[in-house]
Parts: structure tokens; sequence; C-alpha cells
């Protein structure tokens, strides 16, 4: 286990350095002209700095007056150092933004996450094992419409109902107009009314797959021998079913909790631009769009970095889940 955890670290490596490097001339490759006019543009906000300082900053930290691959080593150094360059858009430094707003994607993954795998797994089991029954039926026409809808539809549908006819939640934002008139404890509970319709939408949009995930595999295990056989043994229907059968149904979830790793940090991209919640995902999308370069890079890698590391932890919990899984 020790030589294929620091094997594949080595490969992770090798591999995030070809995507930095992918991603380093994706960003070289655009117009001379267009990043001087974003530079312009950044120049002429108020307290802002001059277009040549600007300029100057982007040629120091991205090697713009090198060739590509000496300008590729002078990033990545600083990028090893933890320098990122500053802003374009939010005009301080990439990782201090970047400090100032992923804690609250953090928290809102984190809880759908959880949320998925509490309602996931017990309900793709009983459509499992009451197969072509009403329950069944209900299950998968709501997972079904789950992966259907799509989340601009769902979060315009709850904010009609919740916010519009019932008034219960803001229709956006993080805070309300009282906040700072609140209490310490009252601004904590005006920041979770703000996130539960959010919270809802990314568990809509993404429940419904789980579920078809469970029940297709937990299916697929009860037709196997081993449970016919474990059953003409004279086990109990509940440990054939949440014993054997859901063991080997681990695999499933292993595999949905390591692709979950980046979404915990690299925020909801529309869901948070749907309801103006300041979190990582709508901080990034603000940026690309505002041609905002060093937040875009880092971005991007960042994400490079816990897709490898969502990858890897998959493949050792493999082992960990079936004893039939050997790492060489």
């Amino acid at each position: 286990m020790k030589k294929y955890i620091i094997k594949r670290l080595l490969w992770s490596v090798v591999i995030l350095f070809i995507v930095s490097f992918l991603l380093y001339i994706l960003m070289r490759s655009l117009p001379t002209s267009y990043l001087e006019q974003i530079a312009r543009q950044k120049s002429q906000q108020p307290g802002s700095k001059s277009f040549e300082e600007w300029m100057q900053q982007l040629e120091a930290t991205y090697g713009m007056d090198k060739g590509i691959v000496p300008g590729f080593f002078a990033w990545l150094g600083k990028a090893l150092r933890g320098d990122f360059g500053d802003s374009w858009k939010y005009t301080v430094p990439v990782t201090q933004k970047f400090k100032e707003v992923v804690g609250i994607s953090f928290i809102m993954s984190f809880v759908v996450m959880i949320l998925e795998i509490a309602i996931s797994v017990p309900l793709g089991i009983i459509a499992a094992t009451k197969q072509y029954s009403w329950q069944d039926n209900v299950i998968s026409i709501v997972a079904l419409a789950g992966i259907s809808l799509p989340t601009f539809f769902t979060a315009s549908l709850l904010k009609l109902v919740f916010s519009v006819k019932l008034q219960w939640f803001d229709l956006g934002g993080l805070v309300g107009r009282n906040y700072d008139i609140l209490s310490p404890s009252g601004k904590k509970m005006d920041i979770a009314l703000h996130l539960v319709l959010p919270i809802l939408t990314l568990l809509i949009a993404s429940i419904g797959a789980y579920m078809r995930y469970i029940r297709t595999n937990m299916l697929e295990v009860l037709n196997s021998d081993y449970i016919r056989t474990a059953r003409a043994k004279g086990l109990s229907e509940g440990r054939v079913i949440y014993h054997h059968a859901f063991r080997n149904t681990l695999i499933t979830l292993v595999t949905i909790w390591g692709t979950s790793l980046p979404g915990l940090f690299s925020g909801a991209m529309i869901t948070e631009q749907l309801f103006s919640i300041p979190g990582i995902g709508y901080t990034s999308y603000q940026a690309m769009i505002s041609g905002d370069i060093p937040f875009s890079m880092f971005y991007l890698v960042f994400i490079a970095v816990l897709t490898l590391i969502g990858n890897l932890l998959t493949d050792i919990l493999y082992a960990v889940v079936d004893p039939r899984v050997r790492i060489d």
C-alpha cells in the first residue's frame, strides 16, 4: 500500500505539472490587445494601479516577456511559494480572496454531501429490495425528476414558492437587511436561513443520480450467487441485505465520496450565481467573465489538485471496503 501511494503521488505530480503547463499555454494564447484592454479597464477603477503597473505585474507574474517554457517555469516558481499574483477584479492577492470565499462554499457542499448519503442510501436500498413496487416507482420518479430538472429551473421554482409566495426566505444574498443589528447567534441563524434554498437546490439536482446508482448496484448484488447462498442458509433478510449486500454497495459510495471532494471546495457555480451567494463558485465565475487571469489560473489549478486527490483517495478506499481488491 505504501509503495502504491508513493507511486500514485509521483504520477499525480507529473499530471498536475502537465495540466498546469496546458493551462498556462491557454492563458498565453490570449490576444495581447485583450490583455491590454483589461489592464486599462482595471486601471480606471478608483484606487487601482496604473495601466503600466497592471501590465508590469502581468509580465512579472506570468513571464509574458519570456518564451512559453521559461515563462511557465517563472510562474511555477512563484506558485510553489504560494504567490499567484493579485486578482484583477478584486485588487487583492488571489489567495487572500480565495480564503475569504471558500468557507461558505465548503459548508454548503459538506451539508449537501451528508444529506445526499443520508437520503439516497436508504431510498436506493428500498427501491432495490422492493423492485417494481409502488415504493420503487415513486422513488424512481423522484430520482428521474431530480436528474432531469435543470438547476436554474429548480432554483427559480423554489424561489417562487418559498420566497415570493410564502415569503419564508429572501430571494438571494448571504445576509439580510437587518444583519448588522442582530446578535451573534442571530447573525449565524440569518446566514443559515439564506443557505436553505441553495442547499435544497443542490440536493435536488444531485440526489436523483445517487439514488439510481445505489438502486442499480444493489439489484446487481442481490442477484449474485453468494446472496442466494446466504438466503439458503437461513439468514434473515435484514442480515442478507444490510450485512452482505450493502457491503458490496460501498464501492459505489466510495466512488461518490471520492468524486465529491473537488465539489466540497470548488463551489456550485450556477447555484451560487442564481442565489447571489458569494462563495468560491460565484467568485470564480465573476473573475472569469471579467478576464481575471490570475484568479482563474489559480482556481483551475486548484480544481486539478482536488481531482487528483479525490481519485487517489477513491482507489485507496476501494481496497479498504473490498478485500478482493489488491493494490500492487
